[in-house]
């Protein structure tokens, strides 16, 4: 951020600070990295940012999470913070009042081309075909090729993807380096979480939140956003307020209007402070 964004940003501050402290806002956060710390498998929410979300409720205002988890991977955090509305799966699952009133798949044709061409070219898959906690894939190449520990993978050697009617996720097991191989992740959606693994998933959170609002029946210009990874851009809208994580990344950062501290270092709290989203005297 450079010295003008900086001065445009403390101005955003101010005027959000000076609103009305009736308005409800709308705070829409990610998971990974922004509103759970920790490496993946031993994820943990801060009691800080626990405690900047119990403000933020009693102050009035709605908070959701919009994650590129898919729903069944994503609940325990909505329930865990008592959420009602969520957008998960990159945008392609909305749950309100928690229940899941919407998933759309993958289109189909495009997950079938470029499975075909991993087999072709021997490099190992796997795929979400519902909304569960595990993955299934044909042997034991994929988990020895991967190290992230997403979720686990079952191994169903008579797996044919070609009778599977729906893909919500596929995980194809590559580096960036070797993403040149498969011409066919050009006509799919991605996002890479770990240097072994590429996702193919919906990558349009702010589509979600649109969705969310427009049930709502809510200004968009009422939404604040939290992210910290490349899958969090579609979210980070001109329309409304962004936050990005200290530890997000650069790109994302350059579309922030606030950047606050880390997400183990108090970075939702922080920005809810800065934001004036609940009263000052409750913030010491």
């Amino acid at each position: 951020m450079n010295a003008g964004q900086k001065i445009a940003s403390d101005l955003l501050l101010r005027y959000v600070r000076k609103a009305d402290r009736m308005r409800a806002r709308y705070l829409f956060f990610d998971i990974d990295g922004t509103l759970a710390a920790g490496p993946i498998g031993r994820r943990y929410i801060p009691e800080s940012a626990k405690r900047a979300i119990d403000l933020a409720r009693a102050a009035g205002h709605v908070c959701a999470v919009a994650t590129g988890r898919s729903h069944a991977m994503a609940e325990p955090y909505r329930q865990e913070l008592g959420f009602s509305l969520m957008v998960s799966d990159g945008g392609a699952g909305i749950t309100v009042d928690g229940r899941l009133v919407a998933l759309e798949p993958l289109d189909r044709e495009p997950c079938l081309r470029l499975l075909e061409e991993c087999e072709e070219k021997r490099v190992p898959w796997a795929i979400s075909s519902d909304d569960s906690r595990f993955r299934t894939t044909i042997d034991r190449r994929f988990d020895d090729a991967v190290s992230e520990g997403y979720m686990d993978t079952i191994i169903t050697p008579e797996l044919d993807f070609h009778d599977v009617p729906a893909f919500y996720k596929l995980y194809i097991a590559c580096t960036a380096a070797e993403e040149h191989r498969l011409s066919r992740l050009s006509d799919v959606p991605q996002a890479r979480f770990s240097p072994d693994c590429l996702f193919i998933e919906p990558v349009d959170k702010g589509a979600g939140i649109r969705r969310i609002m427009k049930h709502l029946n809510a200004p968009v210009e009422d939404v604040i956003v939290f992210g910290d990874g490349s899958n969090d851009l579609s979210m980070f809208c001109p329309e409304w307020t962004c936050v990005a994580m200290g530890n997000a990344i650069d790109k994302l950062k350059e579309r922030a209007d606030l950047v606050t501290t880390d997400a183990d270092d108090d970075g939702i709290w922080n920005a809810c402070v800065r934001l004036g989203l609940f009263p000052a005297n409750d913030a010491s």
